[in-house]
């Protein structure tokens, strides 16, 4: 497959180190664009549910296709999320072409933009972590269910459904919250006088134009949404922003991934293990 050139590529809610995950569709899709802007949003790698006992080849070779990206000399800005906070006091870390950061504002094209996860608009982030973990828990418990009923329709040759999505489309709560994150975004993107603001968070993926709620401007609000299930993914290209979907119909064709595991990839895999782990444990 020839590699699309992306001017900006942002993915968010990736999840790695979790059963829900999409690792091998994130790589193919990594291995298929050439951006010159890579930006991470946020719940990359998730922290908190982050277990010795999984950590998948896939979810390896997607750190190693990011870092393949930073050796290249490609920007690459991971913004932290609240899955992966743990890195916030490590926020400003730059190396080379690799920066960590809590937020970015770039110039694209003459417009400003701001970029950020969006987890300090959930109130329960802010006020009752806990149940915004046990939450968390209960999201991956659903995906793993979710995930065998799917094998189970595709084998009589019904298409997947995706529990979650029908529960935030139909569930009333579950849509003011994401209105009212959209919004509050918004706002404050205007009264800030930027062009553009970029989230992640909330897993749903979104390009619209939002007026402020006391009608004073207006802003493009863009959210790349997730690879757990949406596999979505916001591309810049040609002075436009879109919204990827991936398609395994696209990538049919393509051979296996033939990556292979040796002893130096094996020892970088458990370096990885260990120093999550370090990270998990000073949070408790």
């Amino acid at each position: 497959m020839v590699k699309r050139e992306v001017d900006i590529a942002v993915i968010s809610d990736v999840h790695l180190g979790t059963y829900g995950c999409q690792a091998k569709e994130l790589l193919k899709y990594l291995k298929s664009i050439k951006p010159k802007i890579l930006i991470l949003n946020g719940d990359i790698i998730d922290i908190w549910q982050f277990s010795k006992s999984y950590w998948p080849e896939a979810h390896m070779k997607v750190v190693r296709r990011i870092l393949k990206f930073v050796t290249d000399g490609i920007p690459v800005y991971y913004l932290t999320g609240n899955h992966d906070e743990m890195l916030r006091k490590f926020a400003d870390f730059d190396l080379g072409s690799f920066k960590l950061m809590n937020k970015v504002l770039l110039n694209i094209d003459g417009k400003k933009a701001w970029i950020f996860h969006g987890d300090i608009f959930d109130v329960t982030m802010q006020h009752s972590k806990w149940l915004a973990k046990l939450g968390a828990v209960g999201y991956d418990t659903l995906i793993i269910i979710n995930s065998m009923v799917n094998k189970v329709l595709t084998a009589m040759g019904k298409p997947k459904m995706s529990f979650s999505q029908k529960i935030k489309g139909r569930v009333k709560e579950a849509v003011k919250f994401i209105n009212h994150f959209e919004q509050t975004a918004a706002d404050l993107a205007i009264d800030k006088g930027y062009d553009y603001v970029i989230c992640g968070h909330i897993h749903h993926s979104e390009i619209r134009e939002i007026k402020h709620s006391d009608d004073t401007g207006s802003v493009l609000y863009l959210n790349s949404g997730d690879w757990v299930e949406s596999l979505t993914a916001l591309e810049y290209m040609n002075g436009k922003w879109g919204i990827y979907k991936y398609d395994a119909e696209q990538f049919k064709t393509e051979a296996e991934d033939d990556d292979k595991t040796d002893a130096e990839d094996l020892d970088a895999k458990m370096n990885v293990i260990d120093l999550l782990a370090r990270f998990k444990q000073e949070t408790h």
